[in-house]
């Protein structure tokens, strides 16, 4: 199973490169843009665990990519470690105060930042910040979301999203084919989000097949209804085509299980108030578990 995703943010071809078959072949999945512009598009799409960011690039400086960022709720958690050929102590300042956690000068011993990828996303593991099959942040940074949710006066949408039939499918399919799911459905997730929602918007995943998405976009319930449409269409890439054409699948004692969908449940401060933040999940999730509504109904609540 790889350790994890790496983004690479370089120019060079030649160090881009090595950088790509070195920790490849320690087991990272690696990808690698030469431009900014790619890097911020590339992050949008899959969330890498880790990003290695050289600061002079063609189009727009590392500074500018690390900023953009820190600011976008979805990958202000990404650790950034900076590669660069300055060495100037204020330079390594203005990255550390845009949020990098780590700084590198050219030429670097690749033993040195190999270590320094691995304690980097040792910290998050450790901190429980992510999940390491979808990439996506998990319980603590889905708390402090919610925390910030009492906090603002902007309206929002939080979803409670699952993925039914999701056991019966890992129990016939296996691990790592549930794996892929989760991936899929994270990154499917970004895109939708991507088309419908805002920069603030928030993603996160909860525990195996429960996902959350926090929007500030009025087009909240065109971004739910779009998401189910397209779970329920692409997921049966993930199953045989003999399990695809009969529409479930049969269980090991003979029984047979539907092939996967997705139930949201929508709640608002547009609509209703809320306590606390276990109110607030509490509620979606009861919402997700009564029959498909195309708004967020009002429900009376305690203040």
């Amino acid at each position: 199973m790889s350790k994890g995703r790496i983004l690479v943010v370089e120019d060079d071809f030649d160090i881009s490169n090595m950088l790509r078959i070195y920790f490849t072949g320690q087991g990272y999945d690696v990808q690698v843009a030469p431009r900014g512009g790619d890097a911020l598009t590339l992050t949008r799409k899959q969330l890498p665990q880790l990003i290695v960011l050289d600061i002079m690039l063609p189009d727009m400086d590392g500074y500018a990519v690390c900023r953009e960022l820190r600011q976008t709720t979805r990958t202000s958690h990404i650790p950034i470690i900076f590669l660069t050929q300055r060495d100037e102590r204020s330079d390594r300042i203005a990255g550390l105060e845009l949020g990098a956690d780590d700084y590198i000068t050219k030429p670097f011993d690749i033993e040195e930042l190999k270590l320094r990828v691995r304690n980097a996303i040792d910290r998050v593991d450790r901190e429980k910040s992510m999940d390491p099959r979808s990439n996506l942040p998990s319980s603590r940074l889905i708390e402090e979301q919610l925390r910030e949710l009492m906090r603002t006066t902007d309206t929002w949408y939080y979803m409670d999203i699952k993925i039914n039939h999701f056991d019966a499918f890992q129990e016939v399919y296996g691990v790592l084919a549930s794996t892929e799911v989760l991936r899929f459905v994270a990154l499917l997730m970004g895109e939708v989000v991507d088309e419908f929602g805002t920069p603030d918007d928030f993603i996160g995943h909860a525990g195996n097949d429960n996902f959350v998405i926090i929007t500030y976009s009025s087009r909240a319930s065109t971004l739910k209804e779009r998401l189910i449409e397209r779970f329920n269409d692409d997921v049966k890439q993930h199953y045989t085509f003999i399990d695809r054409e009969r529409g479930h699948i049969v269980m090991e004692n003979g029984e047979t299980k539907p092939l996967m969908t997705l139930s949201i449940g929508m709640v608002s401060n547009a609509t209703q108030r809320f306590a606390d933040i276990r109110e607030i999940t509490e509620l979606a999730a009861e919402a997700r578990r009564r029959p498909t509504s195309d708004s967020v109904e009002p429900i009376e609540t305690s203040w």
